[in-house]
């Protein structure tokens, strides 16, 4: 083998947003969940993680960089999952380079690993799923691993819980099996994203910073503590799964939303139970959750689902794009952008929502009327509360990019860019 080549995939992975909670491990090593969950794969074009991974016998230790810093890899998740992955690799050859790489010299060769997310890390957007369903994915296609996504997702699950269900689009369920070793604990795909293509999902990020109960140690304390858990994992999930896996198979979108909402805050409801307690969600969260209340009651019929993480954003996800549009007025009634910030930048991701919305500038915020289903107290403008929204749909799952201009790590080198 010439001692000079570098061989490079770059992959690029969607984040998700669970719509039925997962909360709470029964192993804390294979991050094994106490109950199933089922999630919502966002569009990669707004949310998403692009790593490259390279290997070359001139790199004398394996080394990450996260959106342009270098990080240690010596956590027992990064560990893991580089060992599985080594594990199951396969011969790899590539003439054009003249490389050959054996089962067996995939233990003495180290990688290179560079990650960038499109959107804020730790800020309760499921950044660390993206980031660990990218790495498993790209290494997997490296190193010429045969499992499918669904085996690979017990992989990913090891990294981090929700990054299994990073592994497919559309609507995914992770299935938290009953195996002492987590083998049976995986994603599989209910629905790809075609499936309910007229849904619209908003997402308002109330606050980018870090939160400060991580949802590692907050799903520890809530196991621990919380008499609540129990109950729920038991009892309340196993029901409302099925009922969920019935909405999103035939498209019943006052069921899903009923059931968002609802898991949503029972999980909120858990954290309090928690000794000391969680607050993920804060003002803003709540009064985002009061003005879809109010607005889905004096429809009759559901028109938006809310959903919250283990953070203050606001994952809203509307009917159609007609109820996306309504949405995006109240939204912007009640969360108008501070007179300095650029409409384009507080609203992002897909902007044709704006137009549906007869929004073209900061003028047209201003002249919004109130809602019709505030009869009398109008409230407050609240600017400033929200960063900005991002506007997105179901998307599809991880693929490789093969476009070399899309690679974070230099080819000759494997150094990042």
């Amino acid at each position: 083998m010439a001692e000079k080549w570098v061989l490079m995939v770059t992959a690029q992975t969607p984040t998700n947003i669970a719509v039925i909670k997962y909360w709470g491990k029964r192993d804390e090593t294979l991050i094994l969940p106490i109950n199933d969950s089922i999630s919502v794969t966002l569009d990669p074009a707004h949310l998403c993680t692009t790593t490259t991974v390279a290997v070359s016998p001139a790199f004398d230790q394996d080394r990450m960089w996260l959106n342009g810093k270098e990080m240690s890899l010596s956590g027992v998740r990064y560990q893991n999952c580089l060992k599985e992955i080594r594990a199951r690799a396969c011969d790899v050859e590539d003439e054009k380079k003249g490389i050959k790489i054996t089962k067996k010299d995939w233990e003495n060769l180290h990688v290179h690993i560079a990650s960038y997310n499109n959107f804020p890390t730790a800020a309760g957007l499921a950044s660390s799923a993206a980031g660990f369903a990218c790495l498993v994915f790209a290494l997997g296609k490296l190193m010429n691993v045969k499992e499918d996504n669904s085996q690979l997702s017990a992989i990913a699950r090891q990294g981090s819980g929700s990054a299994c269900r990073s592994l497919f689009g559309g609507f995914v369920k992770w299935i938290m099996g009953k195996d002492e070793d987590g083998s049976d604990s995986l994603a599989v795909q209910l629905v790809d994203e075609k499936h309910w293509d007229e849904l619209v999902i908003i997402i308002a990020v109330v606050s980018s910073r870090q939160k400060e109960t991580s949802s590692t140690s907050g799903m520890r304390d809530t196991v621990e503590t919380s008499p609540l858990i129990q109950h729920r994992a038991k009892e309340v999930v196993p029901k409302r799964v099925v009922q969920m896996e019935e909405a999103i198979k035939n498209r019943d979108f006052p069921a899903f939303a009923h059931l968002s909402c609802a898991d949503s805050n029972q999980f909120h409801a858990v954290c309090l139970d928690t000794t000391p307690p969680i607050f993920y969600m804060n003002d803003t969260s709540h009064r985002i959750i009061s003005c879809v209340e109010k607005w889905n009651r004096s429809e009759g019929t559901p028109q938006v689902a809310y959903t919250f993480d283990a953070g203050p954003n606001a994952v809203m996800i509307a009917r159609n794009r007609k109820a996306a549009a309504l949405l995006v007025q109240r939204l912007l009634f009640y969360f108008p952008p501070n007179s300095d910030t650029d409409l384009s930048s507080y609203v992002i991701g897909d902007k044709s929502i704006l137009g549906d919305a007869g929004i073209k500038d900061l003028n047209d915020v201003e002249a919004l009327p109130p809602p019709p289903e505030i009869k009398d107290n109008i409230p407050t403008k609240n600017k400033g509360d929200v960063s900005y929204f991002i506007c997105t749909r179901p998307g599809r799952g991880p693929v490789v990019l093969t476009d070399e201009s899309q690679a974070l790590l230099n080819p000759e080198t494997g150094l990042p860019k």
